[in-house]
């Protein structure tokens, strides 16, 4: 028989890889304790720290029952994670960044909308990025454009764009979690990746309104640091996903753009032999070869049917542009054009 108050009251398990955080983790390990929710767990892995973040960890371990400090059982974040998942015993799981801090009520909002919703859901809550030396441009602008698609749990409609799971602000069922391989594959971003994992199994997104999570930037945080995050990394992991997911052979693809990512995106799609349509709205480009491609205008889109068109335009004004383009052929945003930048 299910116990009606563990499902009522689910242990919700706290996945912490941490290396080197000594400054940030008493912070973000009281905004866990202070949460107005209080059946979880936190599993912290020390993932090779040299300073004093595992002796925070194991004070703050042996004042609370339900922190465990774990060492890795290999290398790297992803490791990490797979060390945290395998010793946890919740039926619902989060994962939570050594250096960023909770709002009191992250876990409890979450918790509620999973147990609303039920299985083939991601529970995600809005970002505020913040800094000591301020907070760039480029953060800003990811953060209000995640919002932005949080507020209305569409955020798989420009997966391709950017992650658009923030990787410390997710909550989903065990068995869910389970049924998108976890942690298993040796794949970065590996934050993305799950993201896309969570996409292809058509998860489905529950809006949130709240900001639920404080996201911390620094120079080193492993983000800006660590090369598994190199834009490369990044594109080769949209273009996997979009052609297994989302590329029907039997509909001309188009490749619109002829910029730096539009040019990588179309030696990627030479290189694996994929036949495609390279257009663009820039005459000084229109009617030269690249990589063997004839550029070809805009224009010449009508004359294909039913095209699957991948836009690589990353300047505002001219993605409008594109988009009202589209729209004005009745072609449907993640169905029949999709965002890379």
């Amino acid at each position: 028989m299910v116990n009606f108050v563990s499902m009522q009251n689910p242990k919700v398990s706290v996945l912490i890889p941490f290396k080197n955080t000594e400054e940030f983790l008493s912070e973000c390990i009281s905004s866990i304790i202070d949460q107005t929710y209080q059946n979880w767990e936190v599993l912290a892995v020390n993932d090779g720290s040299d300073d004093n973040s595992c002796q925070i960890m194991d004070h703050y371990a042996n004042h609370d029952s339900r922190i465990t400090v774990l060492q890795n059982e290999g290398q790297g974040i992803i490791h990490a994670l797979r060390t945290a998942y395998s010793k946890s015993n919740g039926s619902l799981i989060t994962r939570m960044d050594s250096d960023d801090m909770m709002t009191p009520n992250k876990l409890q909002l979450m918790t509620t909308a999973l147990l609303k919703n039920g299985l083939g859901h991601v529970a995600l809550g809005k970002v505020s990025y913040f800094s000591k030396e301020g907070v760039s441009n480029g953060y800003k602008s990811y953060e209000k454009w995640l919002n932005r698609l949080s507020e209305k749990g569409t955020n798989f409609s420009e997966i391709y764009k950017e992650c658009v799971i923030p990787s410390p602000c997710w909550m989903v069922h065990r068995s869910d979690l389970d049924k998108a391989k976890a942690f298993t594959p040796d794949q970065y971003p590996e934050d993305y990746d799950l993201a896309f994992r969570f996409y292809e199994k058509q998860f489905k997104c529950i809006p949130s309104e709240n900001v639920l999570h404080y996201w911390r930037d620094y120079q080193d945080r492993t983000s800006r640091t660590s090369e598994h995050y190199a834009q490369n990394y990044f594109l080769d992991l949209k273009m996997h996903y979009f052609l297994k997911l989302d590329h029907d052979k039997n509909r001309p693809l188009v490749l619109w753009g002829a910029g730096k990512k539009g040019k990588n995106i179309a030696k990627i799609l030479v290189e694996q032999g994929v036949p495609f349509f390279w257009l663009c709205n820039n005459q000084q480009k229109i009617g030269k070869i690249i990589y063997g491609q004839h550029m070809l205008s805009y224009k010449h889109l009508p004359q294909l049917n039913r095209p699957q068109v991948i836009v690589t335009v990353a300047n505002k004004e001219a993605q409008e542009f594109i988009k009202e383009h589209l729209q004005g052929m009745n072609m449907l945003l993640a169905e029949d054009y999709f965002l890379f930048c």
